[in-house]
């Protein structure tokens, strides 16, 4: 069902890295992101798929891992992701990609979550290092990149309390997410 994928896609920053994902997975997951829509229909935006250690290993210290937890550099070595997909914005086919990069990342990590992995979308990113990294033309921007694998932790989703938007793990290193009550963010019916 629709509203139990969406409940558990979550942002996943731990995984069990001796999980491979198989290419077709990925593959298929992008091809979700191809039938999103566009806007314009310019469809500008383009994917890089890295599932090379060592290649991972490199974009890796590249990563701000979580704003909130500013004692956590990021995952333990075996709770790394398995892949990480590239999220880039062809400027040779237009510079402004109105939202086409959260729909599809959506598409993305919904199809993960489907097939039994998840992922994290990361925007804190050392863009120019990971772009002379994988060799980038000028004209491909790194947009975002999406961390994925099989997640490794626990993530609750609790009503917000007091107004206070961060996450927090508690002692056992269950990931909490507040999220604002229904009543809170349907502005009015009319």
């Amino acid at each position: 069902m629709l509203r139990d994928l969406i409940i558990k896609n979550r942002s996943y920053r731990r995984f069990d890295s001796s999980f491979k994902i198989p290419e077709e997975n990925l593959k298929n997951w992008i091809e979700l992101a191809r039938f999103s829509a566009s806007g314009r229909n310019m469809q500008p935006l383009k994917y890089l798929i890295s599932t090379n250690e060592k290649t991972n290993e490199q974009i890796f210290p590249n990563l701000g891992w979580a704003g909130y937890l500013s004692n956590w550099k990021g995952p333990a070595k075996n709770e790394r992701p398995v892949a990480y997909i590239i999220v880039l914005n062809d400027k040779s086919l237009a510079t402004n990609y109105f939202c086409d990069d959260g729909l599809a990342m959506q598409n993305i990590l919904l199809g993960a979550v489907e097939d039994g992995f998840g992922g994290c979308i990361i925007g804190s990113v050392n863009k120019g290092r990971v772009a002379k990294l994988l060799e980038l033309p000028e004209h491909l921007e790194i947009l975002w990149i999406i961390a994925l694998g099989k997640p490794a932790e626990e993530i609750v989703l609790e009503e917000m309390q007091e107004n206070d938007i961060k996450y927090w793990r508690d002692e056992n290193g269950a990931h909490h997410v507040p999220k604002r009550p229904a009543k809170e963010i349907i502005y009015k019916k009319l």
